[in-house]
């Protein structure tokens, strides 16, 4: 049986995901970053496993995880989860590029190192859900667009690094996507929300699952999903 572990899973692309994979037969378990979402991502997801992890506080993620039951074999470890605060370099705080930088880039890494021993043997694979903002930044995106820029560099490195594990590595790049975050952004923005004018999360999930399911002769290394409206 497939085990997927999944950071994210509470809304929208994530949530998607977990879903389609629980309701084909595979073992999910999801991320939360406290005791009060896990409760209610179990909820949401029944059939879900959840751990605690907090990925705003990546230091202590070794020390979360040690203290709670992981499975035995993971096959996939799926970045989905992620924050955004817009703002000109002129205007933005320390502390919101470092919570970005925190929850987008560093805790992706050390949670990846963590879990590498384990899919290693299963010879597994690591996708990150990267955003058109790590190929591309515009004005009053540069913190967030830091972040995903330096999770592709992860992306690069860690693929290069674990080839010679078997350790599959896939970036994708969803443009514009349907979701609580990307509401989030237009009210940042100013802007009024639609959702029709966006890529719906099923559509990304779709290409994150083609990447997952590819057979073990070949891997997809990086995926741009751009809305098609």
């Amino acid at each position: 049986m497939t085990t997927h572990l999944i950071t994210g899973a509470g809304s929208g692309i994530g949530s998607v995901l977990a879903r389609r994979l629980l309701d084909r037969g595979d073992v999910v378990v999801a991320m939360a970053r406290d005791a009060g979402r896990a409760k209610q991502i179990a909820e949401d997801l029944p059939g879900a496993s959840v751990i605690v992890g907090d990925l705003a506080q990546p230091g202590r993620l070794s020390w979360a995880l040690s203290k709670q039951q992981l499975p035995d074999r993971i096959d996939s470890l799926v970045h989905v989860a992620g924050v955004v605060d817009l703002g000109d370099v002129a205007d933005l705080p320390a502390a919101l590029w470092e919570q970005q930088l925190a929850v987008n880039l560093v805790a992706p890494a050390e949670l990846t190192r963590l879990l590498l021993p384990v899919l290693r043997v299963s010879q597994g694979q690591v996708v990150f859900v990267n955003s058109g903002a790590g190929l591309r930044a515009n004005a009053g995106w540069s913190a967030y667009a830091a972040s995903k820029h330096g999770l592709k560099a992860l992306a690069d490195a860690l693929r290069a690094e674990e080839a010679l594990h078997g350790v599959r590595v896939t970036s994708i790049y969803p443009g514009r996507t349907a979701t609580p975050m990307q509401e989030r952004v237009h009210q940042q923005e100013g802007q009024a929300y639609d959702a029709e004018r966006y890529a719906t999360p099923e559509a990304v999930v779709t290409t994150i699952l083609t990447a997952l399911d590819l057979p073990r002769d070949a891997q997809i290394t990086d995926l741009t999903v751009r809305p098609g409206r």
